[in-house]
């Protein structure tokens, strides 16, 4: 199998390693490829995301360093862009397409910042039921390919990043499975790439990947094609628990995996 992360964060927005330290541990521990995935700027919270000026920044230094390190890794420049960024994605190799916020009623509601941020976002917009919180929130997932056009769908089921164990809402309730199946309805067909992203199990967060179990089989059951991600925020999480989420996905019926590869960058199929 090829080796890679195409899901990695940087100093330039809320990553601790710099662009090189980050290629240079993926030259140590063997990878055969990564690709930066800085999160596009978002007007209304500047706060984890890269600023315009930075962002042209980042771009040249992923140019620099594909030369610097040609003949040792193959490096991609990529963007993780929001639902609501605004940056053109034009001159990258590659885009990631999430959610991390809610609209409701002209306010944006955080997904992922904190549990208290997370919590505050349910009372405020949806009166104490997280559920109603997830529908519209898979409902913003839905779209996340017409809205950005990006090559892979991240986190699918990020509104479940503070849930481990059902301690918030049960994932089993009627209306969170609609949403997200009627998510999927749209998404499935676009042939883009959903992530098994073991990022929130880096952090402590989650015990397993997104997707969910039961997302991830229907996933498959539909034809779904999925690409193995760490949403690396630091140097030495670039491959973090690929091995177990490896035996996660072929629990779930995963025979093949994907990575991206070439230029113009194009989905490489490889068996498990």
């Amino acid at each position: 199998m090829i080796r890679g992360n195409f899901h990695t964060h940087s100093t330039y927005c809320d990553g601790k390693s710099t662009l090189e330290e980050t290629v240079l541990a993926a030259i140590e521990s063997g990878m055969d490829a990564v690709g930066f995935s800085g999160h596009a700027h978002t007007t209304h919270d500047s706060r984890y995301c890269m600023t315009v000026e930075g962002t042209e920044s980042y771009r040249r230094d992923i140019m620099a360093l594909k030369e610097k390190y040609k003949d040792k890794i193959e490096i991609y420049c990529g963007l993780e862009l929001d639902y609501f960024s605004d940056t053109d994605p034009k001159d990258f190799d590659y885009t990631i397409g999430s959610v991390h916020y809610v609209v409701k009623d002209g306010v944006y509601h955080d997904v992922d910042g904190s549990e208290a941020l997370f919590d505050e976002s349910v009372q405020e917009g949806w009166n104490g039921d997280p559920i109603g919180f997830a529908v519209d929130y898979f409902a913003e997932v839905a779209d996340i390919i017409e809205k950005t056009n990006a090559d892979i769908i991240g986190h699918f089921d990020l509104v479940s990043k503070f849930n481990e164990n059902f301690c918030r809402f049960d994932e089993n309730d009627p209306r969170y499975v609609a949403a997200w199946m009627k998510a999927l309805d749209k998404l499935i067909p676009a042939g883009k790439l959903f992530e098994i992203n073991t990022g929130a199990i880096s952090r402590g967060y989650r015990t397993e990947p997104y997707p969910a179990r039961p997302i991830l089989k229907e996933i498959v059951k539909r034809g779904g094609k999925v690409i193995l991600t760490a949403d690396c925020h630091q140097k030495d999480t670039l491959e973090y628990g690929f091995e177990d989420a490896i035996q996660y996905a072929k629990e779930c019926g995963v025979t093949e995996l994907y990575t991206l590869s070439g230029n113009p960058i194009k989905q490489v199929k490889m068996k498990l």
